[in-house]
């Protein structure tokens, strides 16, 4: 019954977040005649569009859509306390990051990027990035307050 409860509440986050999903899978979509290339990704719950081709690098999440500039989402990155010199954090894995962010748009919706942007934008001031660098080390605590 919990099994069941839980692919409902990811239905209803999914459907609650198709507003940042359609934005973001135009946006692939975009990117599909420069050399994008797409893919579903059961472990990040989001199709993913690898390969896109604009953007400083790195990722983007719209909804269950992830932007990708690079290859795979194995890749490691560094997360943002340490990119600003207020910790140092081993390496975390991109996917782990951007699967925060996707489960975030699950429960905001379309709210979630004015929330986002109220919060400080792409900076390490910005509680759902801290949260998405902590799940990413531990594997828990996507929502800003530490658990959803």
């Amino acid at each position: 019954m919990a099994r069941v409860g839980r692919w409902l509440g990811y239905a209803l986050g999914v459907v609650w977040a198709v507003p940042n999903t359609l934005i973001g899978a135009l946006a692939g979509i975009a990117g599909l005649p420069f050399g994008a290339r797409v893919e579903w990704s059961r472990r990040d719950f989001a199709l993913v569009f690898h390969h896109w081709p604009w953007g400083p690098g790195g990722a983007i999440t719209f909804g269950n859509v992830i932007l990708h500039t690079g290859d795979t989402l194995e890749s490691e990155c560094i997360t943002y306390e340490h990119r600003a010199g207020h910790a140092q954090h081993p390496r975390i894995r991109l996917g782990d990051h951007e699967r925060a962010h996707v489960y975030q748009y699950m429960v905001l919706g379309p709210l979630f990027l004015p929330v986002y942007l109220l919060c400080g934008g792409v900076s390490v001031r910005n509680p759902f990035e801290r949260a998405a660098d902590r799940y990413a080390l531990t594997g828990k605590g996507w929502w800003p307050s530490g658990s959803p």
